[in-house]
């Protein structure tokens, strides 16, 4: 199996798992390509950026017609999930934190922050390709209005 058909059968893996990202609610194509071609051995950090909704949206996952919660609660549900594989993966979480605004330039709303750390790229697809994980992405997706992540090296 070559590089390239490897990398291109973990990019379909990712679409199947997450979906297209064209809502703005996982990673797009284009975006999962440039992590595929990063280095095995780079170090990856990810800046994300959570704006949490008054009441999740379960709309087309597997929890649609659930009784209704809180944001916040789904969120917790996916935390409850994502912080232990993060560290089973390999990779640290350098903070997390409530947003308070910003010190210079364009301020921005959002409820809260985590930097997430992993130190090569075997870190990162090990959590992304985790059954548990991918399952619980749809908590993340409902709890969130919007949602920003940057790649940092």
């Amino acid at each position: 199996m070559t590089v390239n058909h490897e990398n291109e059968e973990l990019l379909q893996t990712l679409l199947d798992a997450y979906g297209n990202g064209q809502g703005g609610d996982s990673p797009t194509e284009a975006q999962w390509r440039r992590l595929i071609e990063r280095g095995a051995s780079t170090p990856l950090v990810l800046v994300n950026f959570f704006k949490l909704r008054a009441q999740a949206d379960y709309t087309g996952t597997p929890h649609a017609g659930a009784a209704p919660v809180a944001g916040q609660e789904a969120f917790g549900r996916y935390s409850a999930v994502s912080m232990p594989a993060l560290t089973a993966a390999g990779g640290r979480f350098l903070h997390m934190g409530p947003y308070e605004g910003g010190f210079l330039g364009e301020d921005e709303d959002w409820h809260m922050v985590a930097i997430g750390h992993y130190p090569h790229m075997a870190a990162f697809w090990k959590l992304y390709r985790n059954p548990d994980y991918i399952a619980a992405f749809c908590h993340r997706t409902a709890a969130c209005e919007r949602q920003k992540v940057m790649v940092l090296g």
